[in-house]
Parts: structure tokens; C-alpha cells; sequence
């Protein structure tokens, strides 16, 4: 495979090219923001950020950049994780941000289906799902700033995977620019479309690396009739599997969301975020967060009070709350949520977002822990969604400790997590995607033939190279 010719900086002949062609809101400066990741490994690089406020817009952009061979870095919410939306190393390149780009371009609430802009936010999407009688059910704790490009271009997770899929699942058709400016109009509404491959798996994903997502049709659902919640208090992860299935048992596809929570992240709550409102005095070892949605005449409280019955006389619980309002919910909901945020507080020794097959995960936690405590003194904080088995597995330093004290063994406690969930058969990345960091994880744990056919296709579609270069594949 021939290897893309050497990338170029922005150049002041580009920036005045965009600047004579594009509206003058489209030409911003490279505020830190844009700049930043969430974890702050790396500082991000930018001759120039771009805004376009339509795709033709960003496919006159894209012929610029591939005429002048500069790299382009597409650039969402700025929420990822893996650090897939800067480019801290290389020429400078463009900065392609979908921020303008935020219109609904119709829905159709009798088909269930909403079309809207890839720089469209997240929670903006849900009000107007919401308003039309409907449910676009993607959530993440990021809704509020991250953006359904990124999500998309990620192939984000959320709470409500166990019910209703990741974004692949939820996405119909896209619009899409290729590297050197085409269009490709996928923007489908049909549930039914079996005309050769399926581009828009291919983009989805694909974390800018192939082409820029600029719009897409996405599913949406009746919302449930009514919703409940509850924390029950579990013996550990094998008894919260086991309780799992019995719920799928009682109510079948009511289930919305299985959330298993440590008590670390509890502890780290109270020490970070005493705002957060808790509901049990003492935090228990394992807790699990049931979240579900049911068709009209069913009571949500009633069937977690049967499930809790059941479950406790079957030694699978020992207490639990059930939300008696929506606010009690939405407190329950923010214990979870705010996890990740007392984890950045904390500050990690290393992090690591993994699956695995359901039945292996209460083995891998117990092997996991012993051998994370054979490196050396840690904190772990294991919580997730257990329902589709991706575990958030944190490593911690202990009080008194920070994370530079353990700069030297980093590398050690990802490997050794990761080691052992591909010896398990799971995946290192199950919802923040490759992004910058996990490209040698990629290469070292990724089938040999999946990654020839991963270069084959990046070549086939952009062969200059220049999006998001050193993303998902070595530069």
C-alpha cells in the first residue's frame, strides 16, 4: 500500500481562500476550547478553525484543504474521551467545526423518524423529539454540550443501551462529505434498503477519519407511559447479573437502563461532590440502578416492589429505594452521573472503558482487582452499564497519593487491564471509541485482517490522508 504523500500546515494562501469564499462567521479564531480534551492529555494544535454553516459550505472547505493536502481535524462537542478531536502533533491543521450546523431539518412523527444537522446538541435533539410526542433515546452525561455528529462519528453508548442500541442502531441515513469535497446524500428515512453496502455503517464510527459527517435521520420512539427507578443493594456483580435476568423475566423490554455502582464511587461523591444527594446513610458495597418504562396501566412501583420481593427472597438483594416522583429519580439518576465527574476530581492513575461477555464479568472484576493489588496500592472504581457489559474500570491512587506519584506505572495497570479483558474475550473500547488513545491498543489487541481491511478502506477514501491523521490508524 503506497503510503499518502507528507501533510502540509494551514497556510496564509488557504485562510485567504476560505476567507474570500465563506461568510465571516465561519472563520473563528483558535480559542482554547477548542484546543482542550476533557482529561486534558493533550493540547490540541489549529492554523485555523472553520465553521461552516452548511455542507456546502463544509464541502467547499474540504476541496481547499484537499487541493492544499492540509490535515482536517473535525471537531463536535469537544466531549470525547480518547482525544479523536485534537491533533496534538503534525502540521497545523484545519479545525472543522460542525457548531453552526445546528437545524432540525423535519420530523415525522408518524414514522418515528427526525432528520437534523450533525452540530445539533444532543439535548436539543430530545426537546425536539419531545415535542413532537416522541423519544430520541441516546443519552450520555455529556448531552448538553456533545453534538450527533460526534456521537455518531464515535458510535456513543449512554445509559440506555440495554433497551435500545448504541447511535449505530438508532441512525437510518446520513449526509456526508468526503475528503475531497463530494457529497454523499445518504439521508434516508427507509428502515429497508438493501442496495449494496451500507455506507453509513462505515461512517458511523469512523471518528472523522474517513469523511465529515454533516446530517443525520435518526429513529425515534413512543415514549414509555410511565417510568421508574430504583437502587437496589446487591451481594456483588454475579448476583447483579443474576437480578438482571430476573427483571428481563418480569418485564421484558421495560427495562431502560441496568447501571452497577461501587461504593469508591460513592465515597468518591461524598469527598468531591456533597451536593449530590445520596440515599443510603452508609454507602453499600455494590448497588444496582434499574431504570424502566412501561406501556400504559402498568405502575413502574409496583413492578420494582414485585422485583424487589422476589429478588430479595432469592438472596440477590438485601435493600433498596424505589423513586417515589420524578425528582427522586432524576436524584438517583444524578448519583450516576456524576460519577465520572468525582473520578476527574479524584484523578485517575489510568482509565479504561471496556466490555465484556455478560457471564465473564464477575470473574474478570475479581481477577482484575488482584491484579491491579499485585502492581502496587490502588483504588479501584468498576461501575457501568452492566446491562450491555460495559464496565468504566478506574484505577486510583490511594489518600495521600496523586496520580503523578504513579506516573511510572501506568503504562503497567493498562496493560494488565487490558491483557485480561482480551484474554476474557471483551473489547478495550466499548463506547469512547480509538480516538489518539488507544491506537497501540488497536494494533496490538485489533485481528490482523480487520486492520488490513480498516487501511484498505481509509486509502480507498482518502487517500491524501488528510483526515483526522494519527486518529483510529497510525499516521
Amino acid at each position: 500500500m503506497t503510503a499518502p504523500m507528507a501533510l502540509n500546515p494551514v497556510t496564509p494562501a488557504l485562510v485567504a481562500a476560505l476567507r474570500a469564499e465563506l461568510p465571516a462567521a465561519a472563520l473563528r479564531e483558535a480559542a482554547p476550547h477548542y484546543l482542550e480534551e476533557p482529561r486534558g492529555r493533550w493540547t490540541g494544535q489549529a492554523g485555523l478553525v472553520v465553521a461552516p454553516g452548511s455542507t456546502a459550505d463544509v464541502a467547499l472547505v474540504m476541496r481547499h484543504a484537499h487541493a492544499a493536502r492540509v490535515p482536517v481535524v473535525p471537531y463536535g462537542g469537544g466531549t470525547g474521551l480518547v482525544g479523536g478531536q485534537v491533533m496534538p502533533e503534525g502540521p497545523a491543521p484545519l479545525l472543522l467545526s460542525l457548531e453552526r450546523m445546528q437545524a432540525v431539518r423535519g420530523i415525522w412523527p408518524d414514522e418515528n423518524v427526525i432528520a437534523v444537522e450533525a452540530g445539533a446538541i444532543l439535548s436539543d435533539i430530545h426537546d425536539a423529539a419531545a415535542g413532537a410526542g416522541r423519544l430520541f433515546p441516546l443519552s450520555i452525561a455529556a448531552k448538553g454540550s456533545a453534538r450527533i455528529g460526534g456521537n455518531l462519528a464515535t458510535n456513543a453508548g449512554g445509559s440506555n443501551v440495554l433497551r435500545y442500541g448504541n447511535a449505530r442502531e438508532l441512525c437510518l441515513g446520513l449526509e456526508a462529505v468526503l475528503p475531497d469535497g463530494r457529497v454523499w446524500n445518504g439521508l434516508s428515512r427507509l428502515r429497508k434498503d438493501n442496495t449494496g453496502y451500507d455506507l453509513r455503517d462505515l461512517f458511523i464510527g469512523s471518528e472523522g477519519t474517513l469523511g465529515v459527517i454533516t446530517a443525520a435521520s435518526l429513529k425515534l420512539f413512543a415514549p414509555p407511559a410511565s417510568e421508574g427507578c430504583a437502587l437496589l443493594v446487591v451481594p456483588g456483580p454475579a448476583e447483579a447479573l443474576r437480578l438482571l435476568a430476573m427483571a428481563r423475566a418480569r418485564m421484558g423490554e421495560g427495562i431502560s437502563a441496568f447501571e452497577l455502582i461501587h461504593r469508591q464511587g460513592l465515597d468518591f461523591l461524598a469527598e468531591t461532590l456533597p451536593r449530590v444527594r445520596q440515599p443510603f446513610a452508609t454507602p453499600p458495597e455494590w448497588t444496582v440502578l434499574v431504570d424502566v418504562g412501561l406501556a400504559r396501566g402498568l405502575d413502574p412501583a409496583e413492578a420494582l416492589e414485585g422485583l424487589f420481593a422476589e429478588a430479595h427472597g432469592a438472596g440477590l438483594v438485601s435493600d433498596g429505594v424505589i423513586a417515589q416522583s420524578r425528582a427522586q429519580r432524576d436524584d438517583f439518576w444524578a448519583v450516576r452521573e456524576q460519577i465520572p465527574e468525582a473520578n476527574r476530581r479524584i484523578g485517575s492513575v489510568s482509565s479504561h472503558d471496556i466490555s465484556l461477555p455478560l457471564g465473564a464479568i464477575a470473574d474478570f472484576i475479581a481477577r482484575g482487582h488482584a491484579a491491579i493489588a499485585a502492581i502496587g496500592d490502588f483504588r479501584i472504581n468498576c461501575f457501568g452499564h452492566l446491562g450491555d457489559g460495559n464496565l468504566h474500570y478506574n484505577v486510583f491512587p490511594i489518600p495521600g497519593h496523586s496520580r503523578a506519584d504513579h506516573a511510572h506505572q501506568r503504562d503497567r495497570v493498562k496493560r494488565t487491564v487490558h491483557d485480561l479483558v482480551h484474554e476474557m474475550g471483551g473489547s478495550v473500547s466499548a463506547e469512547h471509541g480509538i480516538g489518539r488513545l488507544k491506537v497501540g491498543d488497536l494494533e496490538r489487541y485489533g485481528d490482523p485482517v480487520k486492520l488490513d481491511l480498516m487501511r484498505s478502506l481509509k486509502a480507498a477514501l482518502d487517500p491524501a490522508g488528510i483526515m483526522n491523521p494519527g486518529a483510529v490508524l497510525r499516521g
